[in-house]
């Protein structure tokens, strides 16, 4: 099967497609914003690292059994370079539970690479959840002018 085409844009355009896909359990949508190389990697909360774009489609499409994720990104700090994109996010989770919806947090990393077909997801690496929203501890003081 063909890949879907991303429109041309930004490292963000593609991570809106990304967590957008993932909310809609769109498999074919969330592997377009992946890098279709061998080297592209991703680490689930707890789960074992995936290296290769066969293995992750593996793992989305397993994970997409029990319907969509429901993973918004916040708190997005960026380190851009050249063709090279890092996102550091922590994604706003809902998951049901036996008192229904709940909310979870998870940190993630998403780096991104610009290719010839656009900005594509290179590697993705989530940690376990937290019931609680994790605080950002910054180790300098801001400069004041």
């Amino acid at each position: 099967m063909r890949k879907p085409k991303l429109p041309p844009g930004s490292a963000d355009d593609t991570e809106a497609a990304f967590y957008d896909a993932l909310q809609h359990a769109d498999l074919d949508r969330l592997m377009a914003c992946w890098a279709d190389d061998e080297d592209v990697v991703c680490v689930h909360p707890g789960g074992p690292r995936l290296v290769g774009y066969a293995a992750v489609r593996a793992a989305f499409e397993g994970l997409f059994t029990n319907g969509s994720v429901q993973a918004h990104p916040e708190k997005v700090r960026r380190l851009d370079a050249g063709t090279c994109s890092v996102h550091s996010v922590v994604e706003r989770v809902t998951i049901m539970t036996d008192d229904g919806p709940q909310q979870a947090w998870v940190v993630a990393t998403n780096v991104y690479t610009k290719t010839s077909q656009g900005w594509r997801l290179v590697a993705h690496h989530a940690s376990p959840g937290t019931r609680v929203e994790p605080p950002e501890v910054l180790t300098t003081k801001p400069l004041l002018h």
